[in-house]
């Protein structure tokens, strides 16, 4: 193994910290549809896609070289700078998941990344046109792609067994599902966890461990596809409810059609080396799919706060970074802070997550989404629909109920009893 120093060791853990955030924050992608339509168990769904994930790992290192070698100028680059980088990719995908937003790890890990090197040496550390051609226009058209791409499919899924058996078709389609679920999974792994690596590969180079140009050693490999696999088993059970459940209802039919064309768009874009996200590309998916269906729809309120989410992916990993780094490079007390304001972040948002916990038991719930409320207009026009005939349960107010009791033989108010027959 190359020569290791104290600071290469610490951002070398931080980097499979991401890791590990990388693979509960993106298990949506890959089994929020199976599960939201009963195709697998939580628990056996996330146990699978963290097995795919690993082997995943393994297929590719072209997005790697992406991230170590193209996107920022090797020379100059410091380990204070990969820190910092992951320090501001590991908040923002906290802070997402505690909202239930699906955001892009690979983006907070770009965004930290570019942050902290226009901080350290300036914008001249910064290849502009990787940035634009590998990541920001994939960014934008492989949702696209992916949601016309589900939309069709899903239309079509239909229309070829609109004079088919329900339950037979059902059946088929969530055994299509489970294998496409695992093709995401498999993507997914050949896409995320070679970020990671690439971060490490480039902290490596940075502190003078490996050469300029060098692939990333298989220790690199095997311990990052391990950190996103054991990330992706635990689940992010609450990015995998507004994703099966927030965005749009999905049956079998149409979850098959999600999960197939992103997981054509990711594997499509691993082997070209574009670094997307894979939240956009499934996102996409599940929104083409479920207006791929005759009266589906949108939940546009969920979808503009996660559009929203992704705008400021980049630029608040960026600002958080672009911090850490001022501080970290004051010496090894700043790294130390750093690391410390690190640790007790990620303590303080778990601690808060406790107050509302979502997991595999109540994953598919309807209720207490986070972040999901009623609006102002749905509540006012519950609040005035005058409640089904007869219905007492339907009163609001439970001190407007009373019984009036029957009245008694001695009643003056009772009616008269009937004449005895002579």
């Amino acid at each position: 193994m190359e020569h290791i120093t104290l600071l290469l060791a610490i951002v070398v853990v931080t980097a499979l910290v991401f890791d590990f955030t990388n693979g509960f924050h993106d298990t949506a992608n890959a089994m929020a549809t199976t599960i939201s339509t009963g195709a697998l168990k939580p628990k056996t769904a996330v146990a699978m896609s963290a097995v795919l994930n690993l082997v995943g790992a393994f297929l590719s290192v072209e997005v790697a070289n992406t991230i170590s070698k193209g996107l920022v100028n090797e020379e100059g680059i410091q380990p204070e700078v990969i820190l910092a980088a992951l320090v501001g990719a590991i908040l923002w995908n906290l802070l997402t998941w505690l909202v239930g937003l699906p955001s892009s790890s690979s983006h907070a890990l770009m965004g930290g990344l570019i942050g902290a090197t226009v901080a350290s040496i300036g914008f001249s550390g910064v290849n502009g046109d990787v940035v634009v051609t590998k990541v920001l226009l994939p960014a934008i058209a492989a949702p696209i792609v992916a949601g016309v791409a589900s939309m069709l499919a899903a239309r079509l899924t239909y229309r070829i067994d609109r004079n088919a058996d329900a339950k037979t078709t059902e059946k088929g389609y969530r055994a299509g599902q489970i294998a496409s679920a695992g093709l995401v999974s498999l993507a997914h792994g050949t896409n995320d966890a070679q970020k990671t690596m690439g971060i490490i590969t480039l902290a490596l180079v940075a502190g003078g461990a490996l050469v300029p140009g060098s692939n990333p050693p298989l220790w690199v490999i095997v311990s990052a596809g391990l950190a996103i696999a054991l990330g992706t088993y635990l689940g992010g059970w609450r990015i995998i409810r507004t994703m099966g459940k927030g965005l749009t209802d999905l049956q079998p039919q149409q979850g098959f059609a999600a999960q197939t064309s992103a997981a054509t768009v990711i594997l499509a874009s691993s082997h070209l080396g574009y670094s997307l996200s894979t939240t956009h590309v499934c996102s996409g998916g599940v929104m083409g799919a479920g207006l791929g269906r005759k009266g589906g729809v949108v939940r546009w309120s969920t979808a503009t706060r996660m559009f929203a989410a992704w705008g400021l992916t980049l630029p608040a990993a960026g600002l958080v970074a672009a911090g850490a780094e001022f501080v970290a490079r004051q010496g090894d007390w700043g790294v130390f802070l750093v690391a410390g304001f690190l640790v007790a972040s990620c303590l303080g948002i778990w601690l808060y997550s406790r107050r509302q916990v979502v997991d595999h038991t109540n994953v598919n719930d309807d209720d207490d989404t986070p972040g999901q409320s009623a609006g102002v207009v749905t509540t006012a026009i519950a609040a005035v629909t005058p409640p089904p005939a007869g219905s007492v349960a339907a009163v609001a107010d439970e001190g407007l109920k009373t019984t009036i009791p029957a009245p008694g033989p001695n009643d003056p108010a009772a009616p008269p009893a009937p004449a005895a027959a002579v």
